[in-house]
């Protein structure tokens, strides 16, 4: 079991005033409404249960670190062109990102996974400082205090993937249905929770199994504390929760130069043994949730994260009212 690093307190106060809109998907939705509980509240109740493959072998796997999560700021600055150097020098406490936009209908909350290094063992593929790679989850109010998750779109790279748990009103829309989002119960508060995985090295995320644990894993848990494994087969890893939008936080950096070489691309060199166990190493290569991109769908980029109710109204067919209009949006 992991070994805390850092508790950070996740209450924060829900954001925003009631604005008129009109439902941009089916009937005429009722007039916005902002719910009791809190950003930080939806965004860990649906949390993710997160897989993370591990892999221990090759020249930057550091002994399968290379493919813990943690902190964009672990290293204790906010310089993203030495991440690939300090991570195998700093403590990786996990830790993931969240941002959470409301309408009268629904909450969308987008959860960002990051890794110092995307890194590989083979010739035939490239390796780049810094990786960030997430999921967005919506969820239907329907009077209960955190309602009922409807589906899920994941960041694989360049690509997205779209998951209904089952049961689910939503369908496919102008993109299929890749497999169904699976639930599992957290130990940590009793609830069941979406599941999700990603890969080692080059760290896709899809629903699981879309991506599993092949061997040697990690499984982290949404416990409001950052452990860090005790090993590359810790099954049971805490998470704390860190609001995009925190003051002083990623949103608020998104001008730093030190940390983003342009909008919404995390800035990342070729120094250090970047490029040693593949064909080469790119520079600013990785993308924050406001710069992830599938660019062979119809919303733009940036979408998933500053836009979520309509790239689900593209996404899904959608029987319920969607009200487009949003109570919270922090982009």
């Amino acid at each position: 079991m992991g070994t805390t690093a850092a508790v950070v307190a996740l209450g924060v106060a829900a954001a925003g005033s009631a604005a008129a809109g009109s439902a941009a998907a089916g009937p005429t939705a009722a007039a916005p409404e902002l719910s009791a509980a809190s950003n930080a509240d939806v965004a860990q109740r649906w949390a993710p249960i997160h897989y993370q493959d591990v892999d221990q072998t090759g020249t930057n796997a550091l002994g399968g670190r290379s493919d813990y999560i943690t902190a964009y700021d672990f290293d204790g600055d906010l310089n993203a062109r030495n991440n690939w150097e300090n991570t195998g020098n700093h403590t990786l406490a996990a830790t993931a990102y969240y941002s959470v936009q409301e309408t009268a209908t629904h909450w969308f909350v987008t959860y960002m996974f990051f890794h110092p290094r995307d890194w590989s063992d083979s010739i035939f593929d490239t390796e780049h400082e810094n990786d960030a790679e997430g999921a967005m989850v919506a969820v239907q109010k329907d009077g209960s205090t955190y309602g009922v998750l409807r589906g899920a779109v994941t960041v694989a790279h360049t690509n997205f993937y779209s998951y209904t748990p089952s049961g689910s009103t939503w369908g496919a829309g102008a993109e299929s249905i890749d497999g169904t989002l699976q639930l599992a119960t957290n130990p940590h508060d009793g609830l069941t929770h979406p599941v999700t995985a990603q890969e080692a090295k080059g760290h896709g995320l899809k629903a699981r199994p879309g991506y599993d644990i092949v061997g040697d894993g990690v499984i982290y848990y949404p416990a409001g504390r950052a452990e860090v494994p005790e090993h590359p087969d810790d099954r049971n890893v805490a998470y704390r929760l860190v609001d995009v939008q925190a003051s002083g936080g990623l949103w608020a950096q998104r001008n730093n130069t030190q940390l983003f070489a342009s909008a919404g691309t995390f800035a990342g060199d070729a120094s250090g043994s970047c490029g040693d166990g593949g064909i080469s190493c790119s520079q600013n290569s990785a993308n924050a949730p406001w710069g992830w991109d599938d660019g062979d769908d119809g919303p733009g980029r940036g979408a998933l994260a500053t836009d979520p109710a309509g790239l689900s109204a593209n996404y899904f067919r959608i029987p319920e009212p969607l009200n487009r209009t949003y109570v919270n949006n922090p982009y």
